[in-house]
């Protein structure tokens, strides 16, 4: 097989050039001629170039108004086993307005694979094979070419320009606005006047407090599973520990699809545990949103690992854990999210400009604090394993 489409809903493309950087950049010399990157192994004995292409329905939306369409049709004739997945799928596909074409000049292999499914997972996208088979942005297979469903546990993705159209306007997210870039002008910080304001707080759902509390807890006793991955240390009797603190807490039933996977691979790969790691980061928002921690400070730096450990861990009870919490109202978890919102973008801005970010910006704590905040304001609705990081 020579050919791997992407397909995403995205507000813009400006940030899938540094995507493919960090997702190739180690192992590639990348080109870029327009909407087009060539990459060339830098290893002497696989010489497999990839030809990457980048468009979108603002860039080329001839081919968006005459392909989708299509799209639609050989999806709605294809004989699926579930027409509830069939509606999904033909639903995602009528909000696409982004694809990365992706080919090879040689048959690609499994390493191959599993780097455009890195990208994709990046760009939150579905994967296009030649034969029409999907796939979600995990790998896992949504329909196969005979209709026959794959393990995939589909859900439809799309982003605000497609289904809030126009930006919606309120006095209370405009002053919100106004005070973070009044904050990030103060720091020095450049920000985007156009950045589009978030919800009012009417209109979001935010997480109660045994929700936050909840997923606190289950996210800490995989991240203790993912860094003894990373340390290389006895997976199985780590495996145990995790699984009798999550029944000890009572959490068993509160990890993500994601997070049950990890758990229970018994090699998992470096970069999974690796993400995983990192979203400590997004622990310590959860935290900091149940009162433990003081202030969430400027994110140049990590968190304070060992007291995001202790925590939990001098809770004999998860009734003794969340009897200690204190709520944060839903104006200062708002507050902080809009600030991150802005942040991100700075990040993304310089890393496409390839200069170093502000003040010391660290993107990965800017990414996972995002997606706690973003979870516990309902943002979209979104699932913690699904949370959008569009700038």
């Amino acid at each position: 097989m020579k050919y791997f489409t992407i397909f995403a809903s995205r507000n813009d493309i400006q940030d899938i050039h540094g995507y493919i950087q960090e997702v190739f950049g180690s192992q590639f010399k990348i080109g870029k001629n327009g909407k087009e990157y060539t990459l060339v192994p830098k290893g002497w004995f696989n010489r497999n170039t990839i030809t990457l292409s980048v468009v979108s329905e603002d860039t080329d939306p001839d081919y968006f108004h005459n392909n989708i369409p299509g799209m639609m049709g050989l999806y709605h004739n294809m004989p699926f086993e579930d027409e509830e997945l069939q509606k999904l799928v033909l639903t995602q596909i009528s909000v696409l307005n982004t694809m990365i074409a992706i080919q090879t000049e040689k048959e690609y292999n499994d390493t191959y694979r599993t780097l455009f499914m890195e990208l994709q997972n990046r760009v939150n996208g579905i994967g296009f094979l030649p034969d029409t088979t999907l796939v979600d942005l995990h790998g896992s297979v949504i329909v196969n070419p005979d209709g026959s469903s794959g393990p995939a546990d589909f859900k439809v993705y799309a982003c605000t320009r497609k289904i809030r159209g126009e930006e919606s306007i309120t006095s209370e997210g405009e002053r919100r606005k106004r005070r973070t870039i009044t904050y990030l002008q103060e720091k020095g910080v450049p920000f985007l006047e156009t950045l589009p304001q978030l919800p009012a707080q009417a209109d979001l759902q935010f997480r109660s407090r045994e929700e936050i509390a909840k997923r606190a807890i289950s996210l800490l006793l995989v991240i203790q599973y993912a860094c003894d991955a990373v340390q290389e240390n006895d997976l199985d009797q780590s495996r145990q520990f995790v699984l009798e603190h999550l029944q000890k807490y009572g959490v068993e039933k509160e990890l993500t699809d994601h997070e049950r996977a990890l758990l229970h691979d018994a090699s998992p790969l470096k970069q999974d545990v690796i993400n995983m790691a990192w979203q400590y980061e997004a622990y310590w928002a959860l935290i900091w949103s149940l009162g433990f921690v003081q202030t969430l400070e400027f994110p140049d730096r990590i968190c304070d690992c060992d007291y995001a450990i202790k925590v939990v861990s001098s809770c004999e009870s998860f009734d003794e854990f969340i009897s200690k919490t204190n709520l944060r109202s839903s104006e200062n978890i708002l507050d902080e999210a809009d600030i991150i919102y802005r942040l991100h973008w700075a990040c993304v801005n310089s890393r496409i400009q390839g200069e170093q970010a502000p003040l010391g910006l660290n993107e990965s704590v800017v990414m996972e604090r995002r997606r706690a905040l973003f979870w516990l304001m309902g943002y979209r609705d979104e699932v913690w394993d699904h949370i959008s990081m569009d700038t």
